[in-house]
C-alpha cells in the first residue's frame, strides 16, 4: 500500500514515515503543498496524509484541486485545526476523513486502512439530483438555473438526503447526520425542516423529490422528483 504524507513539519513527517513503513507501508513525503499536489499527480497513491496549513498551497486547496482534477485518491487529513467548521470544509472539500493532532498512531494507521478501502471510487464535490445541485463547500443550491434561498439547517438536511438519494433514511439518521448524537430535543423537528425544505425545493416547481416513507422516514428521488 502506497501513501504520500503531505506535512511541513519535518520531525512529525519523518515520524510518520518510519512508522507507516513499519507498518508495511510505502511512504512518499511533502513538506509544502505545491510538491505535495505534483507528487499526487504524478503517482498513484493508494492514501495521501495531508496537513492543511501547508507552505505555498494549503491543504483544502491541493484537496480541492484534485477533486476538481477528477483525482479521487481517498484522502484523510491530518491538522492542528480542530475547529468544528475546520472539519466541515474539510469534508465538505472533498476529503474522506479527519484527524486532529495530537493523534493516536494506532488510530491513524486504522483509519488510513479504512479510507484506502473504500478506493478511488468517484465522489463527486457538487451534489446532483436531477436538475437539483448542491455545492456543499459554497453552501449553495439550485433548481435547474434558480438559486435557491436555504438556510444552513436546510443545506445541511438536503446535502444529508442527497448523499442518500433513492435511499429510505430514518428520522433518527437524520437527528444524528444533520443536528447531533447527543440531540435531546423534539424529533418532530425533523418533519419540521422536511416541510421547510419542500416548500423551497419541490412546490413552487410542482415536484416530489422528497417523499415521505409511513413508518420508515424521507427519500430523495435519485432524478430529483
Amino acid at each position: 500500500m502506497r501513501v504520500l504524507v503531505v506535512d511541513d513539519e519535518v520531525r512529525l513527517a519523518r515520524s510518520l514515515k518510519l512508522g507507516l513503513e513499519a507498518e508495511g507501508f510505502a511512504v512518499d513525503v511533502a513538506h509544502d503543498g505545491t510538491d505535495g499536489l505534483w507528487l499526487a499527480r504524478e503517482n498513484t497513491y493508494d492514501a495521501i496524509v495531508l496537513d492543511l496549513m501547508l507552505p505555498g498551497i494549503n491543504g483544502y486547496r491541493v484537496c480541492s484541486t484534485l477533486r476538481e482534477e477528477r483525482n479521487w485518491t481517498p484522502i484523510l487529513m491530518l491538522t492542528a485545526k480542530d475547529g468544528e467548521w475546520d472539519q466541515v470544509e474539510g469534508l465538505d472539500t472533498g476529503a474522506d476523513d479527519y484527524l486532529t493532532k495530537p493523534f493516536s498512531f494506532p488510530v491513524l494507521v486504522a483509519r488510513l486502512r479504512a479510507v484506502a478501502r473504500r478506493g478511488t471510487r468517484e465522489r463527486p464535490t457538487v451534489l446532483e439530483a436531477g436538475d437539483l445541485r448542491l455545492d456543499p463547500a459554497a453552501r449553495r443550491a439550485w433548481r435547474g438555473d434558480d438559486e435557491l434561498s436555504l438556510t444552513s439547517r436546510e443545506l445541511s438536511l438536503l446535502g444529508f438526503l442527497m448523499r442518500h438519494a433513492g435511499d429510505v433514511v430514518s428520522k433518527r439518521q437524520v437527528l444524528d447526520s444533520v443536528w447531533d448524537d447527543d440531540f435531546d430535543g423534539d424529533p418532530n423537528i425533523v418533519e419540521v425542516y422536511v416541510r421547510h425544505l419542500r416548500n423551497k425545493i419541490d412546490r413552487p416547481y410542482d415536484r416530489a423529490a422528497i417523499q415521505t416513507v409511513r413508518g420508515a422516514g424521507y427519500r430523495l428521488s435519485s432524478d430529483g422528483g
